[in-house]
């Protein structure tokens, strides 16, 4: 078993384990060994079988946890698993679908008014039943229905960042035009960069919480209100995304951003900190222990800190940290340590080293891309259009691909013609990675290229041993560059293919081979652990757009957001060189 279905095993009995209201900490512990082997690159089997290191040694994982991971590796099955699904109703894991149905609620419904399906919970809800059930209302019943249809259909699932991204401008621009609103940040996995976003989460900072929620539900966009207090509204915007809205105080801003912008696991690792230094931590601000209110808020005079994050974080010791590294992993160490990267930015890509043409699959020319990567602000980029094994992308032959080479020096001639070029265009190729072995274009034409992508396009389902090999003879071959898109996912869509990253990581750091983080929103491809675990490696990584149209450089930020979430520096990425730099570093 791979670390993710072993991570996605343990998360499940964490589920199981609550629904049937077992220990806490027991169910803390599936939970966090589930996050430590999810953020592993390094696979189980390998870790068991190294020299000098076992499972036992793993962040939370004890004995008991290591024992049962071994089952998982050499059957596929875990006992405890076997024995929970037959405790658990199998409707409940159907249930635990819905949006707001946790573990427990689901087990109310289950035990209280049986409900043993989809279609029975929106009946119990229509006839007023499930409001009557402690712990649920009126309003959570019509947030149920609201809901359920997410259960129901694949495609209400978290949407991607760069979708949620264009809700999230729209909305805080519509909010700064409220006269009463101060300041007003998005939060949540938003602003970590996620690959994906569930919801948005919105921090304004006014002292007219009314006026503010007021302004929120005439938001042109907004679809419904599903619930308004106090200081939080909920509502229902563009792609039934639900938006939630906090209202604070001035003395507030910065701990309920901060609180809001999460993640759950740096939150509590964050409160930990400050409860060894008699302090804590929530939304409201940073107090002393002992001058906390009953309800959780501070008492009148006594918050340390809570304007801004900077303050919160300084009232523990530590530095401000960037949201895209806020996941509860080695950030906060860090930070003590004075180790914070400073993080690559959008403004230090100088290149673009991935885009295709009209020559093959792309819907501008040759010359429309060149003159969009000026207006990015550019300062070279390769044409790599497909190989000729793309078929069905209508893929360059010998003949075609030289043809356009030509075209391509006529061009860089006719940019230098007045003086210093605007731009400089390599001669690029996307190669395919052959199911038997080797690339679909010959060494002898690879070697006249500039700049050679090398990407698996065919026989994704190959074992893993397979795809690994193509992928490793891929990186040595001596004209190869870079490797595309080199786990193959599309989020949401296509799960990766099977490939030891491990063992490509060591080849790229043995050859000087460089990989790719593809800025397309539906790959993303090297996700956010592999490329730290790449840089570790002493790998340098490529961030490039996989452009097909003039419009698709535009997500060279969403390449930016993974490879901050890394921890990349402008100094791990190859394209924040200059030309001559990228040119020294490649050897040409």
């Amino acid at each position: 078993m791979t670390n993710a279905q072993i991570a996605a095993a343990f998360d499940h009995v964490a589920d199981l384990l609550e629904y049937q209201g077992d220990n806490v900490f027991r169910v803390r512990a599936y939970r966090n060994a589930a996050r430590t082997i999810g953020s592993l690159v390094e696979s189980l089997a390998s870790v068991r079988g190294g020299s000098g290191r076992g499972l036992t040694d793993l962040d939370g994982i004890g004995a008991d946890l290591a024992s049962k991971i071994e089952s998982l590796l050499d059957t596929g099955r875990l006992p405890l698993l076997d024995e929970l699904h037959q405790q658990v109703p199998a409707a409940a894991f159907e249930l635990m679908r819905v949006p707001g149905l946790g573990p427990k609620k689901v087990k109310l419904l289950v035990d209280e008014l049986g409900i043993d399906s989809l279609e029975a919970l929106v009946l119990a809800c229509r006839e007023g039943r499930v409001e009557k059930v402690k712990g649920f209302g009126a309003k959570t019943q019509a947030a149920i229905l609201e809901n359920v249809g997410f259960a129901k259909d694949p495609a209400h699932s978290r949407i991607l960042w760069n979708e949620a991204d264009g809700i999230a401008r729209e909305l805080i621009d519509w909010m700064r035009r409220c006269p009463q609103a101060r300041q007003v940040e998005g939060a949540g996995s938003w602003r970590r960069g996620r690959e994906t976003v569930g919801d948005l989460d919105l921090v304004i900072e006014s002292d007219d919480a009314t006026a503010v929620m007021d302004h929120l539900e005439r938001w042109p966009e907004k679809t419904a209100v599903l619930q308004r207090g106090d200081t939080k509204t909920s509502i229902r915007g563009p792609r039934e995304m639900q938006i939630d809205l906090r209202v604070v105080t001035g003395e507030s801003f910065g701990a309920a951003l901060l609180y809001f912008t999460g993640s759950k696991e740096h939150n509590v690792r964050l409160r930990s900190r400050a409860r060894d230094r008699g302090l804590t931590i929530n939304e409201y601000g940073v107090q002393r222990l002992d001058a906390v209110a009953a309800e959780g808020r501070p008492a009148r005079g006594s918050c340390v800190a809570g304007r801004s994050e900077a303050d919160v974080y300084e009232a523990v010791g530590l530095p401000w940290i960037p949201p895209e590294l806020r996941e509860g992993t080695d950030e906060i160490a860090l930070a003590e340590r004075g180790d914070l990267p400073a993080l690559v930015e959008l403004t230090d890509i100088r290149g673009d080293l991935h885009m295709h043409t009209t020559a093959t699959d792309g819907e501008d020319t040759l010359g429309d891309m060149v003159r969009a990567a000026i207006d990015h602000g550019l300062s070279y980029i390769a044409i790599t259009d497909h190989g000729q094994r793309v078929t069905m992308a209508h893929g360059l032959d010998r003949t075609r691909l030289l043809r356009q080479w030509d075209e391509i020096d006529r061009l860089n001639e006719s940019l230098a013609a007045d003086g210093p070029p605007p731009i400089t265009v390599l001669k690029g190729i996307e190669v395919d990675m052959l199911e038997k072995g080797g690339l679909d274009l010959p060494d002898e034409v690879l070697a006249r290229a500039d700049w050679v992508v090398a990407s698996l396009h065919y026989g994704q389902n190959q074992p893993r041993d397979r795809i690994t090999a193509r992928i490793t003879e891929a990186i040595e071959n001596p004209h190869v560059h870079v490797i595309g898109h080199p786990t193959g996912r599309l989020i949401n869509r296509r799960p990766p293919y099977d490939v030891d990253m491990e063992a490509v990581i060591e080849a790229a750091a043995r050859t000087g081979t460089f990989l790719e983080i593809n800025a397309n929103p539906w790959r993303l491809d090297l996700d956010d652990k592999h490329a730290a675990a790449a840089k570790r490696a002493g790998v340098k990584l490529v961030i490039s757009t996989d452009a097909h149209s003039t419009g698709g450089l535009g997500v060279m930020r969403c390449g930016i957001l993974q490879a901050r979430r890394a921890g990349l520096r402008a100094a791990d990425v190859a394209n924040t060189r200059t030309l001559a730099g990228l040119r020294k570093l490649i050897g040409t």
